[in-house]
């Protein structure tokens, strides 16, 4: 009788070690032509695929004396040592070729944010699918990219940094990159993958709070204070990868220009209303990659807030990296940001170079970074002090990375 059941379980789902062709992203590894375990049913109708991906890094960051309280000891080389940005496991799949799903813990993060992701999506062809769960935001090619397989161990800091204002919010000041979560997204690929779509409603709380918490906005009578957000991609030489250099790609050619708009309606603890515009080109050709892209963000007062200023603040970046040998590719990026908004004059500049090496036969990753922070442009050392705190001078990563 066990006999009989086992065989009866192993005529109908089979564990498979073969390339993984199937639609089955997941935004943390890539899955295409990769060798690996996974179960699969014999007709295909169903795919079940394991993955996970684990950084550990050491970390050097030197801060300038501004800031900082010399009679409480406070020293110049803060935030430094080891870490673990990401230790991520989590699984995907398909069925039937019209539902796919993923959902990830990242153990290194807390609250909220542990569940990284956990969406379904429902295809009802190429062109139209719907994603609902907690998924990434459809703005700017940094966060899009496949964790695994980003350039630099840290996406840029113009992203990644608050925005200075005067003016106390009852939440952190906002930061111009989005990043995960929780929501509703249509999209779809047409013209042979030439083209691409991505429309969506999401909380706007970001990845740490995975309850529902929104009200209806006070200025915009009816409306949900929620964050809405699109973007629209031009490939012409069919899909862009969401790599920034592969050693198992190195023989094609990608080229795409993005364009994205969202507005997060009563941000911030309902004190501002923050819109964003973003700008992206990518184009990878054998051993080359190279990626630009520019954004802005403005930032309004609800009425409550009883204050008639506005802020603008925009950064952009470009990067590039050469694979000099087939598991070596060097790396550098220019990044820049007006973080004190377009009323005030001085920009911070972030360049940053590195190298990673793909070790064969691992799935290990060895990534190389160095940036230093500099200021320009300022109109008085105090708007120049204050431009960057919290922000390294000098900051070094050396980061392994494991992805299975």
């Amino acid at each position: 009788m066990k006999k009989l059941i086992l065989a009866s379980i192993l005529s109908a789902v089979t564990l498979s070690v073969s390339a993984q062709t199937e639609d089955t992203d997941n935004g943390v590894v890539s899955l295409a032509g990769r060798e690996g375990f996974s179960i699969k049913s014999q007709k295909g109708d169903f795919v079940f695929k394991p993955y996970t991906l684990i950084q550990t890094a050491g970390k050097y960051n030197w801060y300038d004396d501004e800031g900082l309280d010399k009679a409480y000891n406070q020293d110049n080389v803060m935030n430094s040592g080891f870490a673990i940005p990401y230790a991520i496991l989590g699984f995907t799949g398909k069925v039937y070729d019209r539902i796919s799903f993923n959902l990830c813990i990242n153990a290194a993060a807390s609250g909220g944010a542990i569940l990284q992701q956990a969406w379904f999506d429902v295809k009802a062809n190429n062109a139209l699918a719907f994603r609902v769960g907690k998924f990434k935001t459809p703005y700017t090619h940094a966060y899009l990219t496949t964790l695994g397989e980003t350039l630099l161990p840290s996406v840029p800091t113009s992203l990644t940094s608050n925005v200075i204002m005067p003016h106390v919010l009852n939440a952190v000041n906002p930061t111009i990159g989005t990043g995960f979560d929780l929501g509703v997204m249509a999209h779809g690929l047409v013209a042979n993958q030439k083209f691409s779509y991505e429309a969506g409603i999401f909380n706007g709380t970001g990845s740490g709070v995975n309850t529902a918490t929104k009200t209806l906005s006070d200025d915009i009578k009816g409306l949900p204070s929620l964050f809405y957000a699109g973007r629209i991609a031009v490939m012409p030489f069919g899909y862009m990868p969401t790599s920034q250099g592969n050693p198992n790609n190195l023989n094609d050619e990608k080229l795409m220009f993005a364009l994205s708009a969202n507005v997060n309606v009563e941000a911030q603890s309902e004190s501002t209303n923050d819109s964003r515009y973003g700008f992206e080109f990518a184009y990878m050709k054998n051993k080359l990659y190279i990626a630009a892209e520019a954004y802005m963000m403005h930032i309004g007062f609800t009425d409550r807030q009883k204050i008639d200023d506005t802020f603008n603040y925009w950064g952009a970046y470009i990067q590039a990296g050469y694979f000099v040998a087939p598991q070596w590719q060097v790396a550098v990026r220019y990044d820049v940001m007006d973080r004190n908004a377009t009323d005030k004059d001085g920009l911070i500049n972030m360049p940053a170079v590195g190298f990673n090496y793909f070790i064969k036969d691992t799935n290990l990753k060895l990534q190389v970074m160095y940036q230093n922070m500099g200021r320009t442009g300022h109109a008085t050392q105090l708007d120049r002090d204050n431009d960057d705190l919290g922000l390294a001078t000098h900051s070094a990563t050396v980061m392994l990375q494991y992805a299975f």
